[in-house]
């Protein structure tokens, strides 16, 4: 390679910076590397982090063709590979749940694997083999579609620092149990999970990602957490289990996380600080915001986004609610900003904008984004807010298009 075309002064470099090349190439080209030369033959065997994604084998429609190419280039990768292996990560669409796993992963368990990431395609589901549970320096796993099924003996990841289970068979003592035998556990998500009842201990968690049907939740030993995202599905029997004990509920669940920064909810029920779809024609969602917004004493910025789908109801809005839920005694003694965007002018609405205005002493900025910019119905909306009570002097109401 160093005649007419030059020294070849890339091959002589130390194998580190070499590996620090190689591996931001993907798989299929790192491997590609040892037609080079003699000397590039092998280079590649000693990268440490390993991602099969769908590009790692050529394209074709018949899926069986990619899926039997897909297990046949990653065995022969990890079966050439020298050294520790750091980063094993697959998220292939074509791959399905196959024999060749359990050899997969018995190999990185005798290689100090570090970071671990299984995302298979659709189809039946992989059970974890008990070679994983080996993997005594995990510091990252991400699952998905699989079945978790720790054995007794198993006493945890003592190193592990995120962990990420999507639409994985566990039961809920199983989770529990995992969790609380990883000390050092700083990230946890958990989704698509049904009419669960979950428990959380994890001195070291900061933040928490939540998405199914949750039954309840207990953060029991939670103290340093500073982001929880939480997107739940409410069917019937889960609203009206919350609607009877959100009271206590909502107390139990923020007051074990001191130290709390961002509240996040993403769907249909939300339980956030940052709320999106609400519909203020139902009574129970918005008596479970009153209830979250009261039980977050360091609540700085909400947000707040209505549902411009939702239809006005026929029924005479019941406006004692807010005399019977919204306790005088109440304030946001650190709620500065306030940002509520399609936003109806129905007098719910009305009602939580008067809420917050009243009980936040320190209010900077409110402002507000109308579904639909109609002068009138806006108009209206203006002189309900004139009227409203300011409990801060300083508080700005902005009233702008989207």
């Amino acid at each position: 390679m160093d005649d007419a075309m030059g020294p070849d002064l890339i091959s002589d470099l130390p194998q580190s910076i070499i590996e620090s090349i190689l591996v931001q190439l993907p798989i299929r080209d790192a491997v590609r590397t040892s037609i080079l030369s003699s000397k590039w033959r092998y280079k590649w065997a000693s990268i440490t982090r390993l991602v099969f994604d769908d590009k790692c084998v050529p394209f074709s429609n018949d899926r069986e063709v990619v899926e039997k190419s897909v297990v046949k280039f990653i065995t022969r990768v990890l079966f050439l590979r020298q050294g520790p292996i750091h980063k094993f990560q697959i998220t292939n669409s074509k791959l399905q749940s196959c024999p060749e796993i359990d050899q997969w992963i018995l190999f990185l368990s005798r290689n100090d694997i570090k970071e671990l990431v299984m995302e298979l395609g659709e189809g039946e589901f992989f059970r974890i083999p008990s070679s994983l549970f080996n993997c005594g320096k995990l510091t990252r796993l991400d699952l998905s579609r699989c079945e978790f099924d720790p054995p007794h003996s198993f006493k945890g990841f003592v190193c592990l620092r995120s962990l990420n289970l999507h639409q994985v068979l566990i039961s809920p003592d199983a989770i529990e149990s995992l969790i609380s035998r990883c000390p050092l556990l700083e990230s946890l998500s958990l989704s698509y999970f049904d009419n669960l009842a979950l428990t959380i201990c994890a001195p070291n968690l900061k933040y928490l990602y939540l998405e199914g049907e949750f039954k309840d939740i207990c953060l029991e030993d939670t103290p340093l957490l500073v982001e929880i995202t939480i997107a739940m599905y409410m069917t019937d029997d889960i609203a009206e289990h919350f609607e009877q004990i959100s009271n206590c509920n909502f107390v139990k669940f923020l007051g074990g996380v001191p130290n709390l920064e961002k509240l996040v909810g993403l769907i249909y029920f939300t339980k956030t600080i940052e709320l999106y779809q609400v519909n203020f024609e139902d009574m129970v969602e918005i008596l479970v915001i009153l209830r979250l917004i009261t039980s977050s004493p360091n609540l700085k910025e909400l947000q707040i986004s209505g549902s411009s789908n939702i239809p006005v109801s026929v029924d005479t809005p019941d406006l004692d609610f807010w005399e019977k839920e919204c306790l005088s005694d109440s304030t946001l003694n650190k709620l500065k900003t306030v940002k509520l965007s399609e936003m109806g002018g129905w007098l719910h609405e009305i009602e939580i904008i008067k809420y917050l205005l009243g009980h936040s002493p320190v209010l900077e900025t409110l402002s507000i984004i109308p579904c639909v910019f109609d002068v009138e119905n806006n108009l209206k909306m203006l002189i309900e807010l004139v009227k409203c009570q300011r409990a801060s002097t300083r508080a700005e109401v902005i009233f702008t298009r989207q």
